[in-house]
């Protein structure tokens, strides 16, 4: 460091001294810090904790002080860190743009800046804290400096205070959201024009609702080029973390894929948990899997996704081998972890084989007995179980989230004439379906493969219609399915009246899709609407006898 022996024996004593509760620095205390600056030529400072010890002496230069890892006193849910942040500039300034980001990205209790001069008569102190006030341009309030002489200041009084005003400014932001529940900011970097960029943001809206997820804000960043630390730039990343920690944020969800880097580096810029789409989507999928081919695909799924993911701590972890030859670090609890989960993903696809054997019989013995196969396939929430219960009069579980139903379902749908058809409910579609889940859920779709008709069911009071029929043809056409015959159905059409009325070019536009998809219109709520549905798949699979009777499951 360059110091001479006897100055840093003055900057260890600091560490001996000791600050009451009620002020924010005694006058001893400042005296000293001044001394050592002007010895050292040096900007020094201190971190002291709310029992008025001193937990870290820095020392920096003319540009700044590098703030220590402050692991050991964690943010978590607390709105502040325990510590107060004091600090000497030499030429007699006030805060840097640094010293203010990092009040608000730390979330110090409070700063102080000791302003030094060679005439003690022009000391002077100045501090600055965080806002609660969200009407603020900034989420920190500086005050004016005064002389450090007459500086008086009730430490103990000012902290209960801020506490109490930024846990009422967070409970206005989050009145609704429920206590435990996590609290998420969405974040979007992407280079696609802005409305796609809100459209996709809306769906991970859904997909955090669906996760019981309360969202309090949403960034979107449209960058030049993406940033490979933290995938926005960093101006911006501190950005959302200020506002993060503002709304009392636990969580961030970014909309694309991070890399494992990427989400060391964002948490441990953060001190929030960072999960992208794809985490969010498999959370999702672990509360719906009900079956056991269910939960086998999605523990198979979160295993792949996790294991380029673990981190350990280096040599510190290792686990000692005994012996001659065999001294020293042995097989890390990280390399562990990861021979683990790999013997364990192995275990899961012998067993997924299994399975898949399983219902290859069973896929055999209903092609032999000669009975069609549908399978109804769409964009996640469409309507596609509802639509089973409707035509089976079968209860498969329904709700308006996305991914409400994981697992297939197969049901009987009789016709008049003794004729019956399997149909069957497969997992919902979405953009951006992370490769990892449309691999350990192809066991699933194999169903489709058998399917003489696909339905493809379209929510046609989406203001997302088209892009959604466009990303369920690209997943079909990656499973080697675009040969399949199809029929397009669109669902919900007991809402286009009201829409016709409200959005007449959202109407015509869903007129025009239908024509040129040669769509039939339905809603699955109401089993009178499905007789056009019914009757066309007569006609497909039974051209001769098809419109001659009404199907029976309406009577």
């Amino acid at each position: 460091m360059g110091l001479k022996p006897s100055q840093v024996a003055a900057l260890e004593r600091l560490y001996r001294r000791k600050v009451p509760p009620d002020e924010l620095i005694t006058p001893e205390l400042a005296a000293r810090m001044v001394d050592i600056t002007r010895d050292i030529r040096r900007r020094v400072g201190i971190l002291v904790n709310r029992h008025g010890s001193v937990e870290y002496v820095i020392i920096g230069d003319e540009r700044g002080l590098f703030i220590p890892d402050l692991s050991e006193y964690p943010l978590g849910r607390r709105l502040l860190r325990g510590l107060r942040y004091i600090h000497t500039n030499l030429r007699g300034g006030s805060f840097t743009e640094d010293d203010l980001t990092d009040l608000a990205l730390l979330r110090f209790d409070l700063m102080a800046v000791i302003q030094v001069h060679e005439d003690d008569r022009r000391l002077a102190i100045q501090t600055a804290s965080l806002n609660p006030s969200d009407d603020s341009a900034h989420p920190y309030r500086v005050e004016s400096a005064e002389p450090l002489a007459a500086h008086r200041m009730d430490f103990g009084a000012f902290i209960s205070n801020l506490e109490r005003s930024l846990e009422k400014a967070v409970a206005t932001d989050s009145r609704e959201v429920a206590a435990g529940t996590e609290r998420a900011i969405l974040i979007s970097v992407t280079k696609h024009p802005r409305e796609e960029a809100e459209d996709s943001m809306d769906e991970l809206r859904e997909l955090a609702r669906t996760a019981g997820v309360a969202v309090l804000d949403i960034a979107i960043q449209r960058p030049r080029q993406f940033n490979p630390r933290y995938l926005m730039g960093e101006g911006k990343m501190r950005e959302v973390v200020i506002r993060a920690l503002q709304l009392g944020a636990t969580l961030l969800i970014f909309d694309q894929e991070l890399s494992p880097a990427q989400v060391r580096s964002i948490s441990a810029l953060t001190e929030l948990k960072v999960i992208d789409r794809s985490q969010l989507i498999l959370d999702i999928f672990a509360r719906r899997a009900t079956s056991l081919d269910g939960k086998v695909q999605v523990e198979l799924a979160q295993l792949k996704y996790i294991l380029p993911r673990l981190t350990g701590r280096g040599v510190q972890m290792s686990r000692l081998m005994g012996g001659i030859g065999g001294r020293g670090p042995g097989e890390t609890k990280l390399e562990i972890d990861r021979r683990r989960i790999r013997d364990r993903i192995a275990k899961l696809e012998r067993e997924l084989e299994e399975l898949s054997r399983g219902r290859q019989q069973r896929r055999q013995k209903r092609v032999r007995a000669g009975l069609p196969i549908v399978s109804i396939v769409g964009y996640t929430n469409a309507g596609k179980s509802t639509l089973l219960n409707a035509l089976t009069k079968s209860d498969v579980f329904t709700e308006n989230l996305l991914f409400a139903t994981l697992d297939t379902s197969t049901r009987r749908l009789r016709f008049p004439r003794e004729r019956e058809v399997i149909i069957t409910d497969t997992v919902g579609f979405i953009r951006s379906l992370p490769a990892s889940l449309l691999g350990a859920f192809k066991a699933t779709l194999e169903e489709l493969q058998d399917a003489d008709l696909l339905l493809h069911l379209v929510d046609c009071a989406n203001p997302r219609i088209e892009e959604q029929i466009e990303q369920v043809g690209k997943i079909l056409e990656e499973l080697k399915l675009g040969d399949k015959p199809r029929l397009v159905v669109f669902n919900k059409g007991d809402l286009v009246p009201e829409l016709k009325r409200k959005a007449p070019l959202a109407f015509m536009k869903i007129r025009q899709l239908a024509r040129r998809h040669g769509a039939i219109t339905i809603s699955a709520t109401d089993r009178s609407s499905l007789e056009p549905l019914l009757l066309e798949m007569e006609r497909r699979f039974w051209p001769d006898e098809a419109g001659q009777d009404v199907p029976s499951d309406l009577s």
